[in-house]
Protein backbone atom coordinates (compact mmCIF):
# COMPACT_ATOMS: atom_id res chain seq x y z
CA UNK A 1 0.00 0.00 0.00
CA UNK A 2 1.06 3.33 -0.92
CA UNK A 3 1.80 6.39 1.60
CA UNK A 4 -1.49 7.01 3.57
CA UNK A 5 -0.88 11.03 2.82
CA UNK A 6 -4.48 10.45 1.61
CA UNK A 7 -6.04 10.34 5.47
CA UNK A 8 -5.13 13.69 6.41
CA UNK A 9 -8.03 14.84 4.52
CA UNK A 10 -10.78 16.23 7.13
CA UNK A 11 -12.73 17.66 3.66
CA UNK A 12 -12.67 16.87 0.26
CA UNK A 13 -14.35 18.52 -2.76
CA UNK A 14 -17.40 16.64 -2.08
CA UNK A 15 -17.48 17.82 1.83
CA UNK A 16 -16.81 14.74 3.31
CA UNK A 17 -13.89 12.74 5.24
CA UNK A 18 -11.83 10.01 4.24
CA UNK A 19 -11.07 6.69 6.54
CA UNK A 20 -9.50 4.32 5.50
CA UNK A 21 -11.25 0.43 6.41
CA UNK A 22 -10.12 -0.87 9.62
CA UNK A 23 -8.75 -4.29 8.87
CA UNK A 24 -6.81 -6.75 10.70
CA UNK A 25 -3.93 -6.78 9.16
CA UNK A 26 -2.84 -10.45 10.03
CA UNK A 27 -6.03 -11.88 9.00
CA UNK A 28 -5.75 -9.68 5.46
CA UNK A 29 -2.71 -11.38 4.64
CA UNK A 30 -4.02 -14.66 6.06
CA UNK A 31 -6.45 -14.59 3.41
CA UNK A 32 -4.13 -13.08 0.03
CA UNK A 33 -1.83 -15.93 1.09
CA UNK A 34 -4.50 -18.81 1.07
CA UNK A 35 -6.02 -17.63 -1.96
CA UNK A 36 -2.70 -16.34 -3.91
CA UNK A 37 -4.56 -12.76 -4.03
CA UNK A 38 -2.60 -9.40 -4.31
CA UNK A 39 -1.91 -8.06 -0.45
CA UNK A 40 -4.44 -5.28 -1.08
CA UNK A 41 -7.49 -7.66 -2.39
CA UNK A 42 -6.77 -9.82 0.93
CA UNK A 43 -7.10 -6.45 2.69
CA UNK A 44 -10.36 -5.17 1.07
CA UNK A 45 -12.10 -8.57 1.65
CA UNK A 46 -11.09 -8.48 5.62
CA UNK A 47 -12.03 -5.10 5.24
CA UNK A 48 -15.76 -6.83 4.72
CA UNK A 49 -15.74 -8.49 7.80
CA UNK A 50 -15.08 -11.89 6.07
CA UNK A 51 -13.15 -14.27 8.05
CA UNK A 52 -10.73 -17.18 7.42
CA UNK A 53 -13.95 -19.76 7.67
CA UNK A 54 -16.58 -17.50 5.71
CA UNK A 55 -13.76 -17.06 2.48
CA UNK A 56 -15.24 -19.59 0.81
CA UNK A 57 -18.99 -19.02 1.28
CA UNK A 58 -18.05 -15.11 0.17
CA UNK A 59 -15.92 -16.02 -3.22
CA UNK A 60 -18.26 -18.82 -4.06
CA UNK A 61 -21.82 -18.07 -2.96
CA UNK A 62 -24.04 -20.99 -3.08
CA UNK A 63 -27.75 -21.05 -3.32
CA UNK A 64 -27.69 -24.52 -1.92
CA UNK A 65 -25.79 -23.99 0.96
CA UNK A 66 -26.93 -20.71 1.94
CA UNK A 67 -30.80 -21.04 0.57
CA UNK A 68 -32.77 -20.82 4.35
CA UNK A 69 -36.05 -22.91 4.75
CA UNK A 70 -38.83 -20.32 3.67
CA UNK A 71 -41.74 -21.62 6.00
CA UNK A 72 -39.15 -19.65 8.75
CA UNK A 73 -41.14 -16.66 7.87
CA UNK A 74 -44.45 -15.49 9.34
CA UNK A 75 -47.78 -15.90 7.49
CA UNK A 76 -45.58 -18.42 5.45
CA UNK A 77 -47.49 -21.16 6.41
CA UNK A 78 -51.11 -19.35 5.71
CA UNK A 79 -50.55 -17.99 2.31
CA UNK A 80 -48.99 -21.52 0.82
CA UNK A 81 -51.67 -23.29 2.48
CA UNK A 82 -54.25 -20.92 0.49
CA UNK A 83 -51.99 -20.56 -2.75
CA UNK A 84 -51.98 -24.44 -2.78
CA UNK A 85 -56.10 -24.74 -2.81
CA UNK A 86 -56.12 -21.41 -5.26
CA UNK A 87 -54.26 -23.41 -7.56
CA UNK A 88 -55.91 -27.01 -6.98
CA UNK A 89 -59.67 -25.27 -7.62
CA UNK A 90 -58.50 -23.54 -10.73
CA UNK A 91 -59.47 -20.53 -8.99
CA UNK A 92 -58.64 -16.89 -10.89
CA UNK A 93 -55.58 -15.31 -8.81
CA UNK A 94 -54.40 -11.86 -9.80
CA UNK A 95 -51.13 -9.72 -8.97
CA UNK A 96 -51.04 -6.36 -7.79
CA UNK A 97 -47.60 -5.17 -7.63
CA UNK A 98 -45.30 -1.51 -7.23
CA UNK A 99 -44.84 -0.04 -10.34
CA UNK A 100 -40.71 0.14 -9.23
CA UNK A 101 -38.52 -2.23 -10.60
CA UNK A 102 -38.87 -4.26 -7.20
CA UNK A 103 -43.15 -4.46 -8.13
CA UNK A 104 -42.00 -5.73 -11.78
CA UNK A 105 -39.49 -8.38 -11.03
CA UNK A 106 -41.59 -9.51 -8.00
CA UNK A 107 -45.21 -9.41 -10.47
CA UNK A 108 -42.94 -11.17 -13.36
CA UNK A 109 -41.60 -13.71 -10.98
CA UNK A 110 -45.20 -15.15 -10.30
CA UNK A 111 -46.68 -14.55 -13.75
CA UNK A 112 -43.82 -17.04 -15.19
CA UNK A 113 -44.07 -19.27 -12.15
CA UNK A 114 -48.01 -19.58 -12.67
CA UNK A 115 -47.24 -19.74 -16.88
CA UNK A 116 -44.53 -22.53 -15.86
CA UNK A 117 -47.67 -24.41 -14.41
CA UNK A 118 -49.54 -23.73 -17.43
CA UNK A 119 -52.13 -21.28 -15.10
CA UNK A 120 -52.62 -17.64 -16.11
CA UNK A 121 -52.31 -14.43 -13.83
CA UNK A 122 -53.33 -11.33 -14.14
CA UNK A 123 -50.91 -8.86 -13.38
CA UNK A 124 -52.54 -5.50 -12.17
CA UNK A 125 -49.90 -2.36 -11.82
CA UNK A 126 -51.44 1.09 -10.53
CA UNK A 127 -50.76 4.13 -11.93
CA UNK A 128 -48.42 6.27 -9.87
CA UNK A 129 -50.22 9.82 -10.47
CA UNK A 130 -54.20 8.94 -10.89
CA UNK A 131 -53.75 6.21 -8.09
CA UNK A 132 -50.43 6.40 -6.45
CA UNK A 133 -48.56 3.89 -4.47
CA UNK A 134 -50.23 0.23 -3.26
CA UNK A 135 -53.05 -1.41 -3.30
CA UNK A 136 -56.73 0.85 -3.49
CA UNK A 137 -59.81 -0.26 -3.13
CA UNK A 138 -61.14 0.91 -6.31
CA UNK A 139 -58.70 -1.38 -8.17
CA UNK A 140 -59.08 -4.56 -5.72
CA UNK A 141 -63.01 -4.42 -6.17
CA UNK A 142 -63.14 -4.15 -10.05
CA UNK A 143 -60.39 -7.09 -10.07
CA UNK A 144 -62.97 -9.06 -7.98
CA UNK A 145 -65.68 -8.42 -10.16
CA UNK A 146 -63.99 -9.43 -12.88
CA UNK A 147 -63.74 -13.13 -11.11
CA UNK A 148 -60.46 -13.34 -9.23
CA UNK A 149 -60.55 -14.69 -6.02
CA UNK A 150 -56.92 -14.33 -4.36
CA UNK A 151 -54.38 -11.27 -5.32
CA UNK A 152 -51.00 -11.24 -3.82
CA UNK A 153 -49.81 -7.86 -3.74
CA UNK A 154 -45.96 -7.54 -3.84
CA UNK A 155 -43.91 -4.70 -2.78
CA UNK A 156 -46.45 -2.88 -1.65
CA UNK A 157 -49.78 -3.64 0.92
CA UNK A 158 -47.79 -3.94 4.59
CA UNK A 159 -49.65 -0.48 5.67
CA UNK A 160 -53.25 -0.40 3.24
CA UNK A 161 -55.31 -1.17 5.95
CA UNK A 162 -58.53 0.37 4.47
CA UNK A 163 -58.18 -0.70 1.14
CA UNK A 164 -57.48 -4.30 2.13
CA UNK A 165 -60.62 -4.60 4.59
CA UNK A 166 -62.72 -3.29 1.43
CA UNK A 167 -61.52 -6.25 -0.62
CA UNK A 168 -61.86 -8.38 2.91
CA UNK A 169 -65.57 -7.25 3.06
CA UNK A 170 -66.33 -8.24 -0.64
CA UNK A 171 -65.14 -11.45 -0.11
CA UNK A 172 -61.27 -11.31 -2.07
CA UNK A 173 -58.65 -12.73 -0.51
CA UNK A 174 -55.18 -10.94 -0.38
CA UNK A 175 -51.50 -12.39 0.81
CA UNK A 176 -49.34 -9.70 1.53
CA UNK A 177 -46.07 -10.13 -0.02
CA UNK A 178 -43.57 -7.48 0.86
CA UNK A 179 -40.58 -6.08 2.84
CA UNK A 180 -41.15 -2.67 3.73
CA UNK A 181 -41.22 -1.23 7.24
CA UNK A 182 -44.15 -2.64 9.25
CA UNK A 183 -46.78 -1.38 11.67
CA UNK A 184 -47.35 -3.25 14.84
CA UNK A 185 -51.23 -3.53 13.53
CA UNK A 186 -50.90 -5.78 10.70
CA UNK A 187 -53.68 -5.29 7.10
CA UNK A 188 -56.21 -7.61 7.02
CA UNK A 189 -55.42 -10.18 5.05
CA UNK A 190 -55.18 -14.34 4.38
CA UNK A 191 -51.59 -13.63 5.06
CA UNK A 192 -48.91 -11.54 5.35
CA UNK A 193 -45.66 -12.64 4.58
CA UNK A 194 -42.59 -9.72 5.41
CA UNK A 195 -39.73 -10.40 7.41
CA UNK A 196 -40.14 -6.90 8.44
CA UNK A 197 -43.63 -7.53 10.39
CA UNK A 198 -42.22 -6.58 14.01
CA UNK A 199 -43.37 -10.22 14.92
CA UNK A 200 -40.83 -11.70 12.91
CA UNK A 201 -37.41 -12.22 13.93
CA UNK A 202 -36.42 -13.32 10.67
CA UNK A 203 -32.73 -12.60 10.01
CA UNK A 204 -33.69 -11.64 6.34
CA UNK A 205 -35.02 -8.03 6.71
CA UNK A 206 -33.14 -6.92 4.25
CA UNK A 207 -34.53 -9.03 1.44
CA UNK A 208 -36.15 -6.93 -1.51
CA UNK A 209 -39.48 -7.69 -2.15
CA UNK A 210 -38.39 -9.81 -5.04
CA UNK A 211 -36.48 -11.63 -2.48
CA UNK A 212 -39.31 -12.36 -0.69
CA UNK A 213 -41.30 -13.23 -3.26
CA UNK A 214 -38.78 -15.48 -4.31
CA UNK A 215 -39.10 -17.57 -0.91
CA UNK A 216 -42.87 -17.77 -1.35
CA UNK A 217 -42.47 -19.40 -4.63
CA UNK A 218 -39.92 -21.42 -3.18
CA UNK A 219 -42.33 -23.57 -0.61
CA UNK A 220 -44.96 -22.82 -3.37
CA UNK A 221 -43.25 -25.17 -5.70
CA UNK A 222 -42.44 -27.65 -2.53
CA UNK A 223 -45.76 -27.48 -1.76
CA UNK A 224 -47.17 -28.71 -4.80
CA UNK A 225 -44.78 -31.28 -5.55
CA UNK A 226 -45.44 -32.57 -1.89
CA UNK A 227 -48.87 -32.90 -2.97
CA UNK A 228 -48.44 -34.44 -6.05
CA UNK A 229 -49.06 -31.57 -8.28
CA UNK A 230 -46.17 -32.40 -10.07
CA UNK A 231 -46.66 -36.54 -10.60
CA UNK A 232 -47.78 -36.11 -13.99
CA UNK A 233 -46.34 -32.63 -14.99
CA UNK A 234 -42.97 -31.15 -15.10
CA UNK A 235 -42.01 -29.07 -12.00
CA UNK A 236 -40.45 -25.30 -12.67
CA UNK A 237 -36.98 -24.78 -12.43
CA UNK A 238 -36.76 -21.49 -9.92
CA UNK A 239 -32.81 -21.25 -10.91
CA UNK A 240 -33.82 -19.76 -14.55
CA UNK A 241 -36.28 -16.81 -12.76
CA UNK A 242 -32.90 -15.66 -10.85
CA UNK A 243 -32.24 -12.94 -13.21
CA UNK A 244 -35.50 -11.25 -12.08
CA UNK A 245 -34.72 -11.23 -8.52
CA UNK A 246 -30.83 -10.17 -9.09
CA UNK A 247 -32.73 -7.35 -11.23
CA UNK A 248 -35.06 -6.27 -8.20
CA UNK A 249 -32.64 -7.00 -5.34
CA UNK A 250 -29.88 -4.54 -7.27
CA UNK A 251 -32.34 -1.63 -8.62
CA UNK A 252 -33.78 -1.32 -5.01
CA UNK A 253 -30.81 -0.55 -3.37
CA UNK A 254 -31.00 -3.09 -0.53
CA UNK A 255 -28.04 -4.76 1.19
CA UNK A 256 -25.77 -7.15 -1.51
CA UNK A 257 -25.25 -9.35 1.80
CA UNK A 258 -26.15 -12.70 3.07
CA UNK A 259 -28.74 -14.64 1.02
CA UNK A 260 -29.40 -11.18 -1.65
CA UNK A 261 -25.29 -11.68 -2.75
CA UNK A 262 -26.33 -14.91 -3.31
CA UNK A 263 -29.23 -14.62 -5.11
CA UNK A 264 -27.86 -11.78 -7.26
CA UNK A 265 -24.65 -13.47 -8.07
CA UNK A 266 -26.44 -16.68 -9.37
CA UNK A 267 -29.35 -14.39 -10.81
CA UNK A 268 -26.12 -12.54 -13.27
CA UNK A 269 -25.07 -15.73 -14.51
CA UNK A 270 -28.95 -16.56 -15.57
CA UNK A 271 -28.85 -13.15 -16.78
CA UNK A 272 -25.44 -13.59 -18.96
CA UNK A 273 -27.71 -16.63 -20.47
CA UNK A 274 -29.99 -14.14 -21.78
CA UNK A 275 -33.04 -16.84 -21.54
CA UNK A 276 -35.40 -14.26 -20.65
CA UNK A 277 -36.96 -12.67 -23.48
CA UNK A 278 -37.75 -9.34 -22.06
CA UNK A 279 -34.51 -9.22 -20.42
CA UNK A 280 -32.80 -9.74 -24.33
CA UNK A 281 -34.52 -7.13 -25.58
CA UNK A 282 -34.02 -4.55 -23.07
CA UNK A 283 -30.11 -5.22 -23.24
CA UNK A 284 -29.56 -5.25 -26.78
CA UNK A 285 -31.15 -1.31 -26.82
CA UNK A 286 -29.13 -0.54 -23.64
CA UNK A 287 -26.26 -1.57 -25.58
CA UNK A 288 -25.01 -4.24 -23.30
CA UNK A 289 -22.03 -6.13 -25.13
CA UNK A 290 -20.35 -7.53 -22.14
CA UNK A 291 -20.62 -9.66 -19.23
CA UNK A 292 -23.35 -8.37 -17.01
CA UNK A 293 -22.28 -7.09 -13.80
CA UNK A 294 -24.87 -4.72 -10.60
CA UNK A 295 -23.65 -1.61 -12.71
CA UNK A 296 -25.32 -3.11 -15.98
CA UNK A 297 -28.48 -4.03 -13.27
CA UNK A 298 -28.71 -0.95 -11.56
CA UNK A 299 -27.84 1.77 -14.16
CA UNK A 300 -29.00 0.39 -17.70
CA UNK A 301 -31.71 -2.17 -17.43
CA UNK A 302 -33.09 -0.78 -14.33
CA UNK A 303 -33.93 3.32 -14.84
CA UNK A 304 -35.50 1.65 -18.27
CA UNK A 305 -37.90 -0.53 -16.62
CA UNK A 306 -38.60 2.13 -14.17
CA UNK A 307 -38.99 5.01 -16.70
CA UNK A 308 -42.35 3.34 -17.41
CA UNK A 309 -43.92 3.42 -13.76
CA UNK A 310 -42.48 7.18 -13.74
CA UNK A 311 -43.15 9.29 -16.99
CA UNK A 312 -45.04 6.36 -19.02
CA UNK A 313 -47.57 3.33 -18.91
CA UNK A 314 -46.78 1.45 -15.54
CA UNK A 315 -47.30 -1.48 -16.46
CA UNK A 316 -44.78 -2.04 -19.44
CA UNK A 317 -41.47 -3.15 -16.92
CA UNK A 318 -43.84 -6.20 -15.68
CA UNK A 319 -44.97 -7.33 -19.11
CA UNK A 320 -41.45 -7.02 -20.52
CA UNK A 321 -40.25 -9.68 -18.07
CA UNK A 322 -43.20 -12.21 -18.36
CA UNK A 323 -43.26 -12.26 -22.31
CA UNK A 324 -42.27 -14.77 -24.32
CA UNK A 325 -42.89 -12.63 -27.95
CA UNK A 326 -40.10 -11.55 -29.30
CA UNK A 327 -41.65 -8.76 -31.17
CA UNK A 328 -44.08 -7.83 -28.09
CA UNK A 329 -40.28 -7.70 -26.08
CA UNK A 330 -38.70 -5.49 -28.81
CA UNK A 331 -41.78 -3.46 -29.07
CA UNK A 332 -41.83 -2.75 -25.18
CA UNK A 333 -38.45 -2.33 -25.10
CA UNK A 334 -38.21 0.70 -27.30
CA UNK A 335 -41.12 2.27 -25.82
CA UNK A 336 -39.41 2.20 -22.49
CA UNK A 337 -36.00 3.16 -23.56
CA UNK A 338 -37.93 6.52 -24.93
CA UNK A 339 -39.58 7.11 -21.56
CA UNK A 340 -36.32 6.78 -20.08
CA UNK A 341 -34.68 9.86 -22.55
CA UNK A 342 -38.02 11.33 -21.60
CA UNK A 343 -37.08 10.76 -17.52
CA UNK A 344 -33.78 12.08 -17.61
CA UNK A 345 -34.75 15.31 -19.63
CA UNK A 346 -37.72 15.86 -16.78
CA UNK A 347 -35.20 15.16 -13.69
CA UNK A 348 -32.27 17.71 -14.81
CA UNK A 349 -34.75 20.46 -14.89
CA UNK A 350 -36.73 19.28 -11.47
CA UNK A 351 -33.10 19.15 -9.90
CA UNK A 352 -32.15 22.34 -11.28
CA UNK A 353 -34.86 24.08 -9.80
CA UNK A 354 -34.99 21.69 -6.72
CA UNK A 355 -31.22 23.09 -6.25
CA UNK A 356 -32.22 26.84 -6.44
CA UNK A 357 -35.18 26.18 -3.75
CA UNK A 358 -32.63 24.30 -1.32
CA UNK A 359 -30.50 27.21 -1.68
CA UNK A 360 -32.57 30.15 -1.81
CA UNK A 361 -34.55 29.06 1.29
CA UNK A 362 -31.53 27.15 3.45
CA UNK A 363 -30.93 23.62 4.30
CA UNK A 364 -31.71 22.56 8.63
CA UNK A 365 -28.58 20.75 9.35
CA UNK A 366 -29.67 17.48 9.13
CA UNK A 367 -32.36 17.50 6.30
CA UNK A 368 -33.04 19.25 2.66
CA UNK A 369 -36.65 19.44 2.15
CA UNK A 370 -38.04 21.48 -1.02
CA UNK A 371 -41.35 21.43 -2.74
CA UNK A 372 -43.03 22.93 -5.58
CA UNK A 373 -46.07 23.16 -8.10
CA UNK A 374 -45.34 21.47 -11.35
CA UNK A 375 -42.87 18.91 -10.79
CA UNK A 376 -43.73 15.88 -12.16
CA UNK A 377 -44.06 12.91 -9.29
CA UNK A 378 -42.33 10.44 -11.25
CA UNK A 379 -38.45 11.93 -10.98
CA UNK A 380 -38.67 13.08 -7.17
CA UNK A 381 -37.20 10.57 -5.98
CA UNK A 382 -34.26 10.73 -8.59
CA UNK A 383 -34.03 13.98 -7.64
CA UNK A 384 -33.99 13.55 -4.37
CA UNK A 385 -30.95 10.96 -4.21
CA UNK A 386 -29.15 13.55 -6.33
CA UNK A 387 -29.64 16.30 -3.39
CA UNK A 388 -29.09 13.99 -0.88
CA UNK A 389 -25.25 12.71 -2.52
CA UNK A 390 -24.90 16.76 -3.13
CA UNK A 391 -25.52 18.04 0.46
CA UNK A 392 -25.00 14.55 2.41
CA UNK A 393 -27.83 14.65 4.32
CA UNK A 394 -31.60 13.02 4.03
CA UNK A 395 -33.38 14.76 1.21
CA UNK A 396 -37.31 15.04 0.42
CA UNK A 397 -38.51 16.41 -2.62
CA UNK A 398 -42.49 17.17 -3.08
CA UNK A 399 -44.36 17.37 -6.14
CA UNK A 400 -47.41 19.60 -5.36
CA UNK A 401 -50.81 19.90 -7.37
CA UNK A 402 -54.31 20.72 -5.76
CA UNK A 403 -53.36 21.37 -2.45
CA UNK A 404 -51.26 17.77 -2.27
CA UNK A 405 -48.03 17.00 -2.02
CA UNK A 406 -46.53 13.35 -3.86
CA UNK A 407 -43.22 13.10 -1.72
CA UNK A 408 -40.48 11.07 -1.76
CA UNK A 409 -37.02 10.78 0.30
CA UNK A 410 -33.68 9.04 0.33
CA UNK A 411 -30.99 8.52 3.63
CA UNK A 412 -28.04 8.63 4.90
CA UNK A 413 -26.05 5.93 6.73
CA UNK A 414 -27.34 6.37 10.44
CA UNK A 415 -31.00 7.86 9.81
CA UNK A 416 -33.96 5.61 9.14
CA UNK A 417 -36.00 7.76 7.38
CA UNK A 418 -38.99 4.96 6.94
CA UNK A 419 -39.73 5.16 10.59
CA UNK A 420 -39.75 8.87 10.60
CA UNK A 421 -42.17 9.13 8.11
CA UNK A 422 -43.97 5.98 9.41
CA UNK A 423 -44.15 8.32 13.14
CA UNK A 424 -45.58 11.58 11.11
CA UNK A 425 -48.16 9.31 9.51
CA UNK A 426 -49.32 8.39 12.85
CA UNK A 427 -48.90 12.07 14.14
CA UNK A 428 -51.60 12.84 11.97
CA UNK A 429 -49.03 15.06 9.89
CA UNK A 430 -49.43 13.11 6.74
CA UNK A 431 -52.21 11.17 4.72
CA UNK A 432 -49.83 8.40 3.97
CA UNK A 433 -46.18 7.17 3.59
CA UNK A 434 -44.04 4.69 4.81
CA UNK A 435 -40.67 3.06 3.58
CA UNK A 436 -37.34 1.71 5.14
CA UNK A 437 -34.17 2.80 6.14
CA UNK A 438 -33.07 4.51 2.60
CA UNK A 439 -35.98 5.71 1.12
CA UNK A 440 -39.57 6.63 1.94
CA UNK A 441 -42.47 7.63 -0.02
CA UNK A 442 -45.81 10.07 0.89
CA UNK A 443 -49.09 11.97 1.03
CA UNK A 444 -48.59 15.57 2.64
CA UNK A 445 -51.38 18.12 2.51
CA UNK A 446 -49.90 21.36 1.31
CA UNK A 447 -50.86 22.94 4.35
CA UNK A 448 -49.28 20.60 6.82
CA UNK A 449 -45.28 20.33 4.63
CA UNK A 450 -44.14 22.77 6.57
CA UNK A 451 -44.97 20.93 9.77
CA UNK A 452 -43.66 17.80 8.39
CA UNK A 453 -40.12 19.16 7.13
CA UNK A 454 -39.97 20.27 10.77
CA UNK A 455 -41.09 17.29 12.11
CA UNK A 456 -38.63 15.54 10.07
CA UNK A 457 -35.86 17.85 10.95
CA UNK A 458 -36.33 17.07 14.80
CA UNK A 459 -36.58 13.21 14.87
CA UNK A 460 -33.22 13.14 12.47
CA UNK A 461 -31.50 15.24 14.92
CA UNK A 462 -32.61 13.38 17.80
CA UNK A 463 -31.71 10.26 16.28
CA UNK A 464 -28.40 11.48 15.76
CA UNK A 465 -28.03 12.89 19.23
CA UNK A 466 -28.01 16.34 17.76
CA UNK A 467 -24.67 15.78 16.19
CA UNK A 468 -24.19 17.14 12.80
CA UNK A 469 -24.19 14.41 9.69
CA UNK A 470 -20.67 14.26 9.13
CA UNK A 471 -20.13 12.04 5.43
CA UNK A 472 -17.14 10.07 5.32
CA UNK A 473 -15.60 8.41 2.10
CA UNK A 474 -14.52 4.46 3.11
CA UNK A 475 -11.23 3.63 1.67
CA UNK A 476 -9.74 0.08 1.47
CA UNK A 477 -5.94 1.57 0.90
CA UNK A 478 -3.99 3.58 -0.99
CA UNK A 479 -2.91 2.87 -4.94
CA UNK A 480 0.10 4.27 -7.13
CA UNK A 481 -0.74 5.44 -10.46
CA UNK A 482 1.86 2.13 -11.78
CA UNK A 483 -0.16 -0.27 -9.37
CA UNK A 484 -3.90 0.34 -10.79
CA UNK A 485 -3.23 -2.43 -12.97
CA UNK A 486 -5.75 -4.84 -15.35
CA UNK A 487 -4.25 -8.19 -13.51
CA UNK A 488 -5.22 -6.25 -10.45
CA UNK A 489 -9.12 -5.66 -11.21
CA UNK A 490 -9.34 -8.78 -11.88
CA UNK A 491 -8.49 -9.98 -8.61
CA UNK A 492 -11.21 -7.03 -7.24
CA UNK A 493 -13.87 -9.36 -9.45
CA UNK A 494 -13.43 -12.17 -6.56
CA UNK A 495 -15.53 -9.81 -4.72
CA UNK A 496 -18.08 -9.19 -6.72
CA UNK A 497 -21.22 -8.93 -6.94
CA UNK A 498 -20.94 -5.10 -5.62
CA UNK A 499 -23.96 -2.73 -4.26
CA UNK A 500 -25.13 -1.52 -0.96
CA UNK A 501 -23.31 -3.35 2.21
CA UNK A 502 -20.64 -4.71 -0.23
CA UNK A 503 -19.44 -1.51 -1.54
CA UNK A 504 -16.81 -1.80 -4.72
CA UNK A 505 -13.29 -1.59 -3.19
CA UNK A 506 -12.56 2.07 -3.47
CA UNK A 507 -8.84 3.30 -3.40
CA UNK A 508 -6.96 6.37 -2.84
CA UNK A 509 -4.11 7.76 -5.23
CA UNK A 510 -2.27 10.17 -2.89
CA UNK A 511 -0.81 13.01 -4.13
CA UNK A 512 -0.94 12.56 -7.77
CA UNK A 513 -0.55 14.77 -10.83
CA UNK A 514 -2.97 15.39 -13.22
CA UNK A 515 -1.54 15.60 -16.61
CA UNK A 516 -4.39 16.43 -18.54
CA UNK A 517 -8.21 17.28 -17.69
CA UNK A 518 -10.89 18.56 -19.94
CA UNK A 519 -15.08 18.51 -19.91
CA UNK A 520 -16.63 15.42 -21.77
CA UNK A 521 -19.95 15.31 -22.60
CA UNK A 522 -22.21 17.72 -21.08
CA UNK A 523 -20.29 17.97 -17.57
CA UNK A 524 -18.33 15.26 -17.25
CA UNK A 525 -14.50 15.64 -16.59
CA UNK A 526 -12.00 13.48 -18.16
CA UNK A 527 -8.24 13.03 -16.68
CA UNK A 528 -5.28 11.83 -17.08
CA UNK A 529 -3.29 10.81 -14.18
CA UNK A 530 1.02 10.76 -14.15
CA UNK A 531 3.03 8.74 -12.29
CA UNK A 532 6.36 7.93 -11.80
CA UNK A 533 8.44 6.30 -14.57
CA UNK A 534 6.52 7.40 -17.06
CA UNK A 535 3.10 5.47 -15.96
CA UNK A 536 -0.63 7.19 -17.25
CA UNK A 537 -3.95 6.08 -16.11
CA UNK A 538 -6.81 7.19 -17.32
CA UNK A 539 -10.09 8.34 -15.08
CA UNK A 540 -13.15 10.06 -15.21
CA UNK A 541 -15.06 12.19 -12.56
CA UNK A 542 -18.60 12.03 -13.79
CA UNK A 543 -21.34 15.10 -12.98
CA UNK A 544 -19.17 17.55 -11.29
CA UNK A 545 -17.76 19.91 -14.28
CA UNK A 546 -19.94 22.35 -12.60
CA UNK A 547 -19.13 21.50 -9.08
CA UNK A 548 -16.09 21.97 -6.50
CA UNK A 549 -14.68 18.83 -7.85
CA UNK A 550 -14.86 19.45 -11.14
CA UNK A 551 -12.89 23.13 -10.33
CA UNK A 552 -10.34 21.22 -8.37
CA UNK A 553 -9.59 18.71 -11.47
CA UNK A 554 -9.66 21.39 -14.28
CA UNK A 555 -7.06 23.50 -12.25
CA UNK A 556 -4.94 20.70 -10.86
CA UNK A 557 -3.65 20.53 -14.91
CA UNK A 558 0.11 20.25 -14.65
CA UNK A 559 0.47 22.03 -11.27
CA UNK A 560 -0.34 20.96 -7.69
CA UNK A 561 -0.60 17.47 -6.36
CA UNK A 562 -4.34 16.16 -6.06
CA UNK A 563 -5.71 13.45 -3.62
CA UNK A 564 -7.87 11.38 -5.50
CA UNK A 565 -10.66 8.18 -4.45
CA UNK A 566 -12.29 6.10 -6.55
CA UNK A 567 -12.98 2.85 -8.24
CA UNK A 568 -10.70 0.80 -10.65
CA UNK A 569 -12.95 -0.48 -13.67
CA UNK A 570 -12.13 -1.74 -17.35
CA UNK A 571 -12.16 0.91 -19.66
CA UNK A 572 -12.56 -0.97 -23.31
CA UNK A 573 -11.90 0.93 -26.33
CA UNK A 574 -11.94 -0.37 -30.05
CA UNK A 575 -10.67 -3.68 -29.10
CA UNK A 576 -8.16 -2.54 -26.68
CA UNK A 577 -8.34 -2.85 -22.30
CA UNK A 578 -6.61 -0.27 -20.02
CA UNK A 579 -7.49 0.05 -16.48
CA UNK A 580 -9.64 3.50 -15.50
CA UNK A 581 -10.25 5.39 -12.73
CA UNK A 582 -13.58 6.09 -11.79
CA UNK A 583 -13.07 9.41 -9.40
CA UNK A 584 -15.32 9.84 -6.69
CA UNK A 585 -13.38 12.67 -4.80
CA UNK A 586 -11.00 14.67 -5.04
CA UNK A 587 -8.50 17.37 -2.35
CA UNK A 588 -5.67 19.06 -2.51
CA UNK A 589 -2.26 17.30 -2.25
CA UNK A 590 0.17 17.93 0.45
Amino acid sequence: MTDQAFLGVERSASGKRWELRPVDERLAAAIAQSRGLPDIVGRAIAGRGIGLEDIDAFLTPSLRDQMPDPMHLRGMEEGIARLVRAIRSGEKVAVFGDYDVDGATSSALIKRYFAALGLPVQVYIPDRIAEGYGPNAQALLKLHRDGVRLVMTVDCGITAFDPLQAAKEAGLDVIVVDHHAAEPRLPPASAVINPNRLDDDSPHGYLAAVGVTFLVLVALNRALREAGWFKDRREPDLRNLLDLVALGTVADVVALRGLNRVLTAQGLKVLAQRRNTGLRALADIAGMDEMPGTYHLGFLLGPRINAGGRVGEPWLGADLLSTEDEASARDIARRLDGYNAERREIEAQCLEQAIDIAEAQGMGEHLVYVGAEGWHPGVIGIVAGRLKERYNRPACVVAFEKGIGKGSGRSVEGVDLGAHVIAARQSDLLVNGGGHKMAAGFTVAEGQSEAFGAFLEERIAAELSGAPIRPRLTLDGGLSVSGATLPLIDALENLAPFGMGNAEPRFALPNARIAQADVVGTDHVRCRVAGEGGASLKAIAFRCADQEMGSLLLSARGGAPIHLAGRLRVDRWQGREQPQLMIDDAAPGN
